[in-house]
């Protein structure tokens, strides 16, 4: 059975819409790093990057949310447009973006703007704005219209991929804003 190691952060809650929407069978392992469970040996062989999530699938071992999501899309052909090279290709692309994109210029501009040292200016203004230009695209994309794999994340890998990055940082990010203006 597929063993699922996962926190309640949002690239293992990703993997585990798509776990719950797929249906298919999975054992949870919880992985705790606040006391550094993900450095232990026995993790580090499941993702020697030692961060969750990650998939032990009957010894195929793979790691970080949009891998383990195409992986599983594929394997068991849900969330997935037709298999034409056009979709292959816009697929990756969108993929690729939230993977590189959205989800890291959404993390740092969230730790820049609630842990970091407040006088970083300059880091906390590139990240916020990187994290804005990457919602806007995100927004604008005519491409994104109809496309069912594309537009919403109960529908389609991508939007599963981008669904834990968008939802739960741009919710703080819009917190904290709300809460600077206040005290204005």
């Amino acid at each position: 059975m597929l063993k699922f190691y996962f926190n309640g952060a949002p690239n293992p809650n990703k993997v585990a819409l798509f776990l719950e929407e797929s249906g298919l069978p999975y054992e949870l392992v919880p992985v705790d790093t606040r006391k550094g469970d993900q450095f232990k040996p026995e993790f580090l062989a499941v993702n020697p990057n030692g961060k969750v999530p990650a998939i032990d699938d009957d010894g195929v071992f793979v790691f970080d949310s949009n891998a383990i999501l195409l992986y599983l899309a594929e394997k068991t052909g849900k969330f997935l447009p037709a298999n034409t090279p056009a979709n292959r290709a816009q697929l990756l692309s969108w993929l690729m973006f939230v993977a590189s994109g959205v989800g890291p210029y959404s993390g740092q501009a969230v730790h820049f703007k609630t842990v970091a040292p407040k006088d970083l200016e300059y880091a906390h203004n590139r990240y916020q704005y990187e994290a804005q230009r990457h919602y806007k695209i995100l927004n604008n994309q005519q491409q994104l219209h109809g496309r069912r794999y594309l537009h919403h994340c109960r529908h389609g890998v991508l939007g599963l991929g981008a669904a834990g990055a968008i939802r739960a940082r741009r919710r703080r990010l819009r917190e904290i804003s709300e809460r600077e203006t206040a005290g204005r």
